[in-house]
């Protein structure tokens, strides 16, 4: 998937090193308790939906406006499920640390279909039968389906994800 034009410009001036970015995730439910997912375009894995914010614009907003982009459905955000960082390596060698703001949601309108190029597919997918996700996702989607916990936020010196 292409980057924007904002990290366009900065990755011209640090090429590869490490940047850091404010980024949204969002654990979607539909009635049905089915959580949406797509599979990603650039590495083929199935993942919660998730993106980049742009600048000056709020999480709730980005995580929205993300989960709308990449699946055609409309959410009500429930909770902020928590905030942690966590560093990702791009195959072309890009370093990245990101702090991700992620959301538990419902459902409340569209139909789920891939709707740009971050996706191969999308689909809703029972709790007790989801393809394999990679750890990060795993993590985060179940500190977000317990619905007790207050939001998630790593402790002083507990490191990144």
């Amino acid at each position: 998937m292409p980057a924007s034009e904002y990290v366009q410009k900065l990755r011209a001036r640090v090429g590869h090193d490490l940047l850091m970015f404010p980024t949204v995730s969002a654990i979607v439910l539909n009635d049905r308790g089915e959580l949406l997912l797509h599979q990603r375009s650039d590495t083929a894995r199935w993942a919660l939906i998730a993106g980049l914010m742009d600048p000056g614009e709020q999480p709730a907003d980005a995580v929205v406006r993300e989960v709308e982009e990449e699946t055609a459905v409309q959410i009500k955000i429930d909770r902020l499920a928590g905030v942690v960082a966590h560093n990702v390596t791009y195959q072309n060698g890009d370093r990245c640390q990101m702090v991700n703001t992620f959301f538990r949601c419902r459902a409340v309108g569209g139909d789920a279909r891939v709707n740009d190029s971050e996706s191969l597919r999308v689909g809703w997918f029972a709790l007790d039968a989801l393809p394999a996700l990679d750890p990060f996702n795993l993590r985060i989607l179940s500190i977000a389906l317990d619905d007790d916990a207050p939001p998630y936020f790593a402790a002083p010196g507990e490191g990144v994800f």
